[in-house]
Formats: C-alpha cells, sequence, structure tokens
C-alpha cells in the first residue's frame, strides 16, 4: 500500500513537472505572438508591405502551415534546440498574422477575449491533467467535430447569415475547448510512457510539441471568442 502511494506520488510529480515545461514554452509562444502583434501593427511600414500585401500573408500563410509540419513531422530527428527555434518562429509568424486582429476590434474586446480565453484553457487543461476518465477515445469525435468545423466555415463564406456566425463561434469555443482536455491528457499519458529514462533533449522535444497544440488550442479558442464578444457589443 505505502509502495503505490509512492509511486503515485511520484508520477504525479513527474507530471506536474513535465507539464510545467510545456506551459513555460506554450507561455512564451503567446507572448511572443503578443508582442509581435503589437508591434506590427503599430508600424505602419510593416502594416503596408506585409500585411496589406496579398502575395506577402499567402506566404506568410504557408510558412505557418509549413512550419507546424516541419515541427510535427521531424521533432524525432531534430535537435531540442531546432525545435525550440522553430516553435518561436511559429509563434512570430503568428503575431504578425494577429496584428489585423488588434486594427479590427476594439481593444476592450480584444483584452475580453483573451482573458475569457486563459479562463477557459486553464481550466480544461487543468481537468485534463487531473481526470481519472478515458478520454482517449475523443479523439475520432473531435476530429469529425473539426471537419463539421471547417465545412460550416466554407459555408458561411457564400451565405453570410449571422445566425451561422454565432452557431459556428460557439461551437468552435466548445470543440476547442474539449481539445485542451485531450491534448492535456495526451501529453501526461506520452510523458508517463517514455518512463523514467528519458533524456533532457527528447524531453524538451515532447514539451515543444505539447506546447504547440495547447497553443493552437488557445489560440482557437481566442479566436472564437473575439467573434462572439464582437458580436455581442454591436
Amino acid at each position: 500500500m505505502g509502495f503505490d502511494n509512492n509511486l503515485s506520488l511520484t508520477l504525479e510529480r513527474r507530471d506536474s513537472l513535465f507539464l510545467k515545461r510545456v506551459y513555460i514554452f506554450m507561455a512564451m509562444g503567446l507572448v511572443l505572438t503578443a508582442m509581435v502583434a503589437f508591434f506590427t501593427a503599430s508600424s505602419p511600414a510593416i502594416m503596408r508591405y506585409v500585411v496589406y500585401n496579398p502575395i506577402s500573408m499567402v506566404v506568410l500563410f504557408i510558412l505557418q502551415i509549413g512550419t507546424v509540419m516541419f515541427l510535427s513531422m521531424r521533432i524525432e530527428r531534430m535537435s531540442a534546440m531546432s525545435a525550440v527555434l522553430s516553435f518561436i518562429l511559429y509563434s512570430v509568424l503568428t503575431g504578425i498574422t494577429f496584428s489585423t486582429i488588434l486594427l479590427a476590434y476594439a481593444g476592450s474586446v480584444v483584452a475580453s477575449a483573451f482573458f475569457s480565453a486563459s479562463a477557459v484553457f486553464i481550466g480544461t487543461s487543468i481537468y485534463g491533467a487531473f481526470t481519472k476518465r478515458d478520454v482517449s477515445r475523443w479523439g475520432g469525435v473531435l476530429f469529425g467535430a473539426l471537419l463539421g468545423l471547417m465545412v460550416a466555415s466554407l459555408l458561411y463564406l457564400f451565405f453570410r447569415s449571422s445566425a451561422l456566425d454565432l452557431l459556428i463561434s460557439v461551437s468552435g469555443v466548445l470543440v476547442f475547448s474539449f481539445l485542451t482536455i485531450w491534448d492535456t491528457n495526451k501529453l501526461v499519458c506520452l510523458n508517463r510512457s517514455y518512463g523514467m529514462g528519458i533524456d533532457s533533449d527528447d524531453l524538451t522535444k515532447i514539451a515543444i510539441i505539447g506546447a504547440l497544440d495547447l497553443y493552437l488550442d488557445f489560440i482557437n479558442i481566442f479566436l472564437y471568442l473575439v467573434r462572439i464578444l464582437s458580436r455581442a457589443r454591436d
């Protein structure tokens, strides 16, 4: 009985240390994204030649997708430093594109969306880290929900229905909230599956991939909340 308790405490301590590293990387990415977004939005030259240039925005979008794919597909073969630098690059690129949000929406809306997204993310991530439920089976359902969101978003481009926009936004918050639970729980299970013998570099790379997943969950919750709060303000 005593051995089981000690083992449980050891696993919980290891999970806590690993998730702490994940959250530090994620927070670093979010802070960097915010700083770049504010700097870009306050620079007319950058806005004119980069953000307001359709070709530049297409290139930025391709670079963002490419960076995520590069990290996901080559994480096992790259060094820990390369993984960190790739995550930093993605955070910077996202910050440039996010500058348009600062100009398109009122500051109060952006701030409210950020704090609301933070509350939702913290609550769902904590639940994902400590729940005893088997949430691993949620993956297929969540993937289907993401596809549904994509289809609904395409339909909105043609119909421009305010009711459809609200439905998409609320559904988006719910889907990425459940994804936060799933991703956090997945990270805890992945960390335990590697055992105690994993070296520092491999642990950092796993933490970077985890930080990227949670970063994307948070960003999407934030974006959908911006749409909801902006509509409520209008």
